[in-house]
C-alpha cells in the first residue's frame, strides 16, 4: 500500500488540475462570447418595480475588459447621458448640467439609472476570467455548474458567483451574486441565444433583485456587432461631451 499512495496522490493532483484548467476554459469561452476583440450593441432595458414601469434604449461599444463607452439614446429626458470606463475608472457626462463626474470605486454597486444593473455591469468593469478563480461544481449533460471566487487582489464588487453555462455554445444560462458575507443579492438568467458570426450571444436577459419580490429589469439585445473597426475616439474622456450629442 505504501508503493502506491503516491501513485494515488499524483492521480488525484492531476484529477484535480484538469478539472480546475477545464473550469477555466470555460469560462474563457464565455468570456470571449460576450466581448469577442469588440462589441457594439443597441439594448432595449425595460425596468419592473412595485411602483413604476419604464424603458431605455442604450448603445454601447467595448474592447476588452478595459475599455468602454455607454450613451443613453431613449427616453428623451436622458437622451445624450453617457459612460465611460478606462482602465478601472468609470465617468458620467450629463449634458443637462454640462458636467463630467467621476464615479469612485465605492459606487461601482449602486443602481444604474434606477434599473437592477449596476454601474460595473453596464461598463464591464470586473474580468470574470481574470478577477475570479472557476470550480466545477456539477455536471449536468451540457450543464455546467460553476463557483466563481474572487482572486485576493482583485477588486471586483462579489463575495461569490454560481454560473450555470451551456457548453452546447458556451453561454450563460443563469448567474446568482452573493455579497462578502454569502447572502444572495440577484440572479441573472438568460434565453434566445443568437449567433453572430462565429460567437454566440443570449439576446434576452432577466436581472431579478432577491429582496425586491416583484421587482426585475430586463435587456433585449436589438442589434449587435462583433469585432468591427470601432474608433479609439470613443474611449477617450473627450468622448463623454463629443459622442453625446
Amino acid at each position: 500500500m505504501k508503493f502506491f499512495t503516491p501513485i494515488l496522490l499524483l492521480i488525484s493532483t492531476l484529477t484535480f488540475a484538469n478539472t480546475e484548467q477545464s473550469a477555466y476554459d470555460i469560462l474563457k469561452k464565455v468570456d470571449e462570447n460576450m466581448r469577442g476583440q469588440n462589441v457594439y450593441m443597441q439594448m432595449k432595458i425595460a425596468i419592473t418595480s412595485s411602483t413604476h414601469q419604464r424603458t431605455m434604449k442604450v448603445q454601447t461599444w467595448a474592447q476588452g475588459n478595459k475599455k468602454s463607452f455607454v450613451k443613453t439614446i431613449y427616453p428623451p429626458k436622458d437622451q445624450g447621458i453617457t459612460f465611460l470606463s478606462l482602465d478601472n475608472q468609470m465617468w458620467q457626462y450629463v449634458p443637462k448640467i454640462e458636467r463630467v463626474i467621476k464615479i469612485p470605486p465605492s459606487m461601482m454597486l449602486q443602481n444604474w439609472m434606477g434599473s437592477d444593473i449596476t454601474n460595473d455591469d453596464m461598463v464591464k468593469q470586473s474580468s470574470i476570467v481574470d478577477d475570479y478563480d472557476a470550480t466545477i461544481l456539477k455536471t449536468q449533460n451540457n450543464l455546467v455548474t460553476l463557483e466563481l471566487i474572487p482572486k485576493e487582489d482583485a477588486a471586483v464588487v462579489w463575495g461569490k458567483i454560481i454560473s450555470v453555462i451551456d457548453t452546447s455554445n458556451y453561454t450563460n444560462k443563469k448567474d446568482t451574486f452573493y455579497d462578502e458575507d454569502g447572502i444572495e443579492v440577484r440572479t441573472f438568467s438568460y434565453d434566445k441565444v443568437k449567433k453572430v458570426g462565429k460567437y454566440y450571444l443570449p439576446t434576452y436577459w432577466k436581472i431579478s433583485p432577491s429582496d425586491k419580490k416583484g421587482s426585475f429589469t430586463e435587456i433585449f439585445i436589438e442589434d449587435v456587432k462583433y469585432d468591427t473597426d470601432i474608433s479609439e475616439q470613443y474611449f477617450k474622456k473627450s468622448a463623454l461631451k463629443r459622442f453625446s450629442r
